[in-house]
């Protein structure tokens, strides 16, 4: 099964969360820190990325929230 990561973007005057290949936005709040922590909880659930985007859609920043290959705890050495 491909991850879907979650992302949050700007939706209207507000904010929301939008699945990767969900054709809607999910859950729809009034500020990005709203959109952001509905985000973490399906993403820590789903175990994938949420993605979160500025007002003009490029991308802000990304946390992990389920395996992560690049993650310096898992590199062996």
């Amino acid at each position: 099964m491909k991850k879907k990561d979650v992302h949050v973007v700007p939706h209207g005057d507000g904010w929301a969360t939008k699945t990767e290949g969900a054709s809607r936005a999910g859950v729809k709040t009034n500020t990005q820190k709203e959109a952001i922590d509905r985000a973490v909880v399906k993403a820590k659930r789903d175990h994938v990325e949420v993605v979160i985007h500025r007002r003009d859609g490029k991308i802000r920043d990304s946390d992990s929230y389920g395996h992560d290959p690049k993650s310096s705890k898992d590199k062996k050495y």
